[in-house]
């Protein structure tokens, strides 16, 4: 296993974003996580007192590009075998259309149920039941981490007359709110504002991520 004390959380949502995060060597179950996830399972991790659960996380913005998620989980997986008695992965769907849960299976490894971190944050049954096709969805992380992951990969800041383009037919901007955190509700607001959007805010908490991860 690696050196814990050379691995170190990346100072800022942007270094998740683009760096990801290394294993710290400790722990017998391996968890291999998305970037935008890092700080929910940190979270949990400390509040329950897994210590048994060590934490890789690819980088964020492989979410932008789904076809790259599988062979970077692939490769995540083969380098850490061995290393620990377990790994599980922090992936949904993730866009992949199957791929992901063909991979984990083939690598023998399991991973997070539903589509997506939207649906397991909401709780996947509740959210399969919503049936909103004309919501866009932000979690914690994608409120922070927005102009990143949204308005830059959009073209938006070059050319903000596309915006109808892209977003014409949604109606709302949900905020899926992990924590209770005023300056993120606010900031989310004005996400929608931007998007020229409703806006509504639901704390949903860890939903099935929180299940998912006791399990283990």
């Amino acid at each position: 296993m690696s050196d814990a004390s050379t691995t170190k959380l990346p100072p800022t949502d942007a270094g998740l974003t683009d760096e990801g995060l290394a294993p710290e060597g400790r722990g017998r179950v391996l968890l291999i996580a998305c970037g935008a996830l890092a700080r929910e399972i940190l979270a949990l991790r400390e509040a329950n007192g897994w210590s048994h659960l060590d934490l890789q996380c690819l980088p964020a913005i492989l979410h932008n590009s789904p076809d790259r998620i599988v062979p970077a989980i692939e490769a995540a997986v083969t380098q850490a075998r061995g290393s620990y008695d377990s790994i599980f992965v922090v992936y949904a769907d993730c866009g992949t259309g199957g791929l992901l849960r063909a991979a984990c299976d083939r690598l023998g490894v399991s991973m997070v149920e539903g589509p997506h971190c939207y649906s397991f944050f909401e709780g996947n049954e509740t959210f399969a039941a919503r049936d909103e096709f004309t919501a866009f969805y932000l979690t914690d992380f994608l409120v922070r981490q927005f102009d990143a992951f949204v308005w830059r990969p959009l073209g938006l800041d070059r050319h903000p007359e596309l915006r109808d383009m892209y977003f014409g037919n949604y109606e709302t901007l949900v905020y899926q709110a992990q924590t209770d955190n005023p300056d993120l509700t606010a900031k989310a607001r004005h996400c929608a504002d931007r998007l020229g959007l409703a806006f509504e805010r639901r704390f949903t908490g860890y939903g099935d991520l929180a299940t998912a991860l006791g399990r283990l």
